[in-house]
């Protein structure tokens, strides 16, 4: 009873949520999986149950390569009014909050230990500008100290606050394998980008994507491509696509034209309409779809990027 009026005191004074995972507020991703926390501790501003979140893991050893990957996917990202979770550990995690910070994209960071402390304290500053626009979640109550048995804990929360967990750099061992392998067992993608053969911090990443752990992302465009995540319509959209269809040939502007009048389509739909074979079919979806003009459904169903 002293530590709970001790630990009760503490979340007061500091202003942290408390989350029982009965409560509606608790992460609904999270939630689904069997291994879930009872009780969470959150502080920040961010929504922990927002309508796209992405967890980033990686090497602690990061390399120039995994630092351009990561500014790259990140920045690339900031239109899909997304999150990003992260460990707040050295390396790719600490980068990946960083670059989510720098692009105004909520970020957060699930710890080891309790609210009382940072680990590393090499990352108070960047844990200090993410309760702002983010926020910092643990199972573990005060003053539990950073045991490296909490890392590989703390990685399914990771993988289970997320719709996708994306390995940028890791070697054959390690926390973002871990998470990886959660990830999978509670049926959540994963993505992976691939690198060279002899490069350390990339064995990981190739090992997951050769044994079909991960699928094989090269930028943001093949993500968004993999989820199915539609770019937000800029202002004057309905006009550049039509000036960008009015440069396509004559069958592709038929298309073109079919899909615009309707919000979805087959593929016999369409083959029907203009008494196509499919195989001809197929390489003009195929074309199109190459040059950023249709989105492509589940059960060979196509839309124009940018219809309703």
């Amino acid at each position: 009873m002293d530590d709970a009026e001790r630990e009760t005191a503490f979340v007061e004074k500091h202003r942290i949520q408390t989350l029982w995972i009965e409560d509606s507020n608790y992460p609904h991703r999270l939630k689904q999986c069997e291994d879930a926390p009872v009780l969470l501790y959150y502080k920040g501003a961010a929504d922990i149950s927002p309508q796209r979140c992405v967890s980033i893991v990686g090497t602690r050893n990061a390399t120039s390569y995994g630092k351009r990957l990561c500014e790259e996917l990140i920045s690339s990202l900031q239109e899909y009014d997304i999150q990003i979770v992260s460990g707040l550990a050295y390396g790719i995690d600490v980068q990946a909050h960083r670059l989510a910070l720098r692009h105004r994209i909520p970020t957060i960071g699930v710890l080891g230990h309790g609210l009382d402390r940072m680990y590393p304290s090499a990352h108070r500053d960047v844990a200090s500008r993410m309760l702002e626009n983010g926020g910092l979640l643990t199972e573990y109550p005060s003053e539990t100290i950073p045991d490296r048995n909490n890392f590989p804990a703390r990685n399914r929360i990771i993988a289970g606050l997320a719709d996708v967990t994306i390995v940028i750099e890791a070697a054959k061992k390690g926390g973002a394998l871990i998470t990886a392998e959660i990830a999978n067992s509670y049926n959540r993608d994963v993505c992976a980008y691939p690198g060279g053969i002899d490069q350390e911090y990339s064995a990981g990443c190739n090992y997951l994507i050769k044994t079909h752990r991960a699928h094989l992302i090269r930028h943001a465009d093949d993500l968004v491509y993999l989820m199915g995540w539609e770019r937000p319509k800029p202002k004057q959209e309905g006009s550049q696509l039509r000036l960008l269809t009015d440069s396509l040939g004559k069958d592709e502007q038929q298309v073109c034209n079919f899909l615009l009048e309707r919000e979805q389509a087959g593929v016999d739909e369409i083959a029907l309409h203009f008494g196509w074979p499919t195989s001809k079919l197929a390489m003009i979806l195929l074309e199109m779809e190459m040059n950023g003009l249709l989105l492509s459904l589940p059960g060979k169903v196509y839309k124009m990027l940018g219809s309703p």
